[in-house]
């Protein structure tokens, strides 16, 4: 058996770390087990999923390298299906039309609320008569598509947290078919990791009760189970969910910052697995020969940006020296001092750049590092010029190197 595995984002919104870390992950176990790596876009929320988001998300995992294989799967084109095997399930009695309204529905759960009963459809609509349900749609009625829970509990062995079990009497009657003809997430992810033929699903944790929705749907419709892997969330420093503030910010804002791919990706991979012996530094091609998913922590892992930084610099260091000077160029470009005549010689700016690469944590580091190569004049910090040289002694010291300097007879390393 071919191993398949997908990434499958929303263009809802940028492509964050952790959606990055779950790509990786698939993408990791797939190639350790020289099998497809897919990507599909869940673009049915009409609303909120945007072109230029989806872009965003095409774009980072180029930058990253994390190249899919086959076609990308766009959802959005495949309602007429979604649809087809919603009714399928309501012919075989696994699924039946709620016309019940939100005003209808909201009233329930209050008086589940008051009554303190479990918050759930009470399956108004299941219990309709042939007749009633006929003419509600022959008369056009908003309706929406419920799949029908069976009894019993249903249970899962996750790859990383062993086996889950959930009673089924605790799911209710969820809507697979929007009253709009769209599909839920759960109903339009079963059919098409089935179209897609994934063996393995890997995401995180947040999706476990999800789970157990999307076997009984893999059991109606009579498709075969992937192996599940959820994944522990990734927490600021704080240990609270991350946010913004911690890092959570587009993947392409990394990249201006002057983030290497390769230091990103290394990063995130180690955000829940572990190739032992505590490495920090690791390539992908080792990760793609060690890779299991069964390593991952089932613990949630912190985000550590100045780790991040760390490791960015010691590729910075180890970074072949004419791609580093190629890549430094976009963002010497940016700055108003730079020059197009100082890219002439090349061999002067590898000079520059080998000598101050040690002291660069990102790109954005390098023009700040190398200016007074290039530039005469500088400006500088008045508060600085009064802390460190408001004492007169100072100068002394200063005027008695001076006098020394003046004594060389040549300028090198060695005299100084």
């Amino acid at each position: 058996m071919t191993v398949r595995l997908r990434f499958a984002p929303s263009p809802t919104g940028f492509l964050h770390v952790g959606g990055v870390r779950t790509a990786i992950y698939n993408y990791l176990y797939a190639r350790s087990k020289s099998g497809k790596f897919l990507l599909r876009i869940e673009d049915t929320d009409i609303e909120r999923s945007k072109k230029e988001w989806i872009d965003v998300i095409l774009d980072g995992l180029k930058w990253l390298k994390i190249e899919w294989d086959e076609d990308i799967v766009f959802q959005s084109e495949r309602i007429d299906i979604y649809k087809e095997y919603a009714e399928k399930l309501v012919r075989e009695g696994k699924a039946y039309y709620c016309f019940c309204s939100e005003e209808e529905l909201e009233e329930e759960r209050k008086i589940q609320k008051l009554e303190k009963k479990p918050i759930k459809y009470s399956r108004k609509c299941l219990k309709r008569k042939k007749e009633e349900i006929e003419k509600f749609l022959k008369e056009g009625k908003e309706k929406t598509i419920r799949f029908y829970i069976p009894e019993g509990e249903t249970k899962f062995n996750d790859l990383i947290h062993g086996e889950i079990v959930f009673k089924n009497e605790e799911i209710e009657d969820f809507i697979i078919l929007r009253s709009d003809g769209t599909p839920t997430y759960n109903f339009a992810c079963v059919i098409d990791d089935n179209y897609m033929g994934i063996t393995h699903v890997i995401r995180g944790d947040d999706h476990i009760p999800n789970t157990p929705k999307q076997i009984l749907l893999y059991n109606a419709l009579g498709f075969k189970i992937p192996e599940f892997a959820h994944l522990p969330m990734i927490l600021g420093p704080d240990r609270k969910k991350l946010s913004k503030r911690h890092g959570a910010t587009s993947v392409l804002e990394y990249k201006e910052e002057g983030f290497l791919p390769e230091a990103l990706f290394n990063f995130l991979a180690l955000l829940g697995w572990s190739p032992g012996e505590d490495r920090e530094i690791i390539s992908r091609e080792e990760m793609i020969k060690i890779f299991d998913i069964k390593d991952c922590r089932k613990s949630a892992s912190i985000f550590d940006r100045n780790k991040l930084l760390w490791l960015n610099s010691e590729y910075i260091k180890r970074k072949d020296l004419d791609e580093l000077v190629d890549i430094s160029l976009e963002f010497l470009r940016k700055e108003k001092w730079w020059k197009r005549e100082f890219e002439k010689d090349r061999s002067y700016l590898k000079k520059v750049i080998e000598l101050t690469r040690e002291r660069a944590k990102v790109l954005k580091d390098i023009p700040y590092l190398i200016e007074y190569f290039y530039i005469d004049e500088f400006g500088y910090d008045i508060e600085g010029v009064e802390r460190y040289f408001g004492n007169p002694k100072v100068f002394e010291g200063l005027e008695e190197i001076k006098s020394e300097f003046e004594k060389l007879s040549e300028w090198n390393e060695k005299i100084i």
